[in-house]
């Protein structure tokens, strides 16, 4: 059904329904409460700004070039889905792959992606298309459960930046960090790296301002982190596997 065809039954419904007016309201309108924040209905209220906000996203990226515009359409998406279940189309080397997770961080570069297993990092530039997998519910995020802890929010409140800078997911909360900036949190790790047409392997030992330094072993790496398609952490027991294979190599 099309919002305008949806709105209009909506109202047709409302103008039937019986507006029963209890003591508790009049006792509140009484004491002058605020005004809500629209004239309509909140569920009418509530489609009409996620229709109203992607219509203006559309309108902004009109005229962006397509590499912006693909970003700045997905970051959108996967806000709306943070901490939810999506399916993400990935093209590498003409070939596609299929990851499958939740939304666990949003950056201006990249998306991390996790499951039970894995957890992965996946550049913008390589994503051919993101969707909520079948079967699985479409949350709105008026909708999720949020804890509110109030020491919290107390140190939000005097002392923000340094509370933000100690806490990773707050960093994701208020800052939209690039994928250079998110590794660095991630030192020590053992990782996969897809960059260009290659792929290797190791543990991150230093991210600076243009490279990934990996190490494996003796062995040193340095990727260009403009480069870089995918990275996907390591179990410890394929680690052996893979030493054992690059060394047959």
């Amino acid at each position: 059904m099309k919002l305008d065809e949806y709105r209009k039954k909506l109202l047709e419904d409302r103008k039937k329904e019986v507006e029963n007016i209890d003591y508790v309201t009049e006792k509140l309108d009484a004491k002058g409460i605020s005004s809500p924040a629209s004239a309509t209905s909140t569920e009418e209220l509530r489609l009409f700004l996620e229709y109203m906000e992607q219509k203006n996203l559309f309108n902004i990226t009109e005229k962006m070039d397509p590499e912006r515009k693909k970003a700045l359409l997905l970051r959108k998406f996967f806000k709306m889905k943070r901490n939810q279940q999506v399916e993400v189309f990935v093209k590498l080397n003409n070939d596609t792959k299929r990851l499958e997770g939740k939304v666990s961080a949003i950056g201006r570069d990249f998306v991390m992606i996790t499951n039970l297993k894995d957890r992965t990092w996946v550049s913008y530039k390589v994503i051919h298309s993101a969707n909520t997998p079948y079967g699985i519910p479409n949350y709105s995020n008026s909708h999720q459960h949020y804890l509110y802890d109030n020491d919290l929010r107390h140190k939000l409140v005097t002392n923000f930046g340094e509370t933000v800078s100690k806490k990773d997911i707050l960093k994701q909360q208020f800052f939209e960090e690039t994928l250079k900036t998110n590794l660095k949190t991630w030192q020590e790790t053992w990782v996969d790296v897809t960059y260009s047409n290659s792929k290797t392997f190791g543990k991150i030992s230093e991210v600076d301002e243009k490279t990934l330094k990996i190490k494996r072993f003796r062995n040193h790496f340095e990727i260009p982190i403009q480069e870089i398609s995918l990275i996907e952490t390591i179990r410890i027991y394929q680690i052996g596997a893979k030493i054992l294979k690059s060394i047959l190599h």
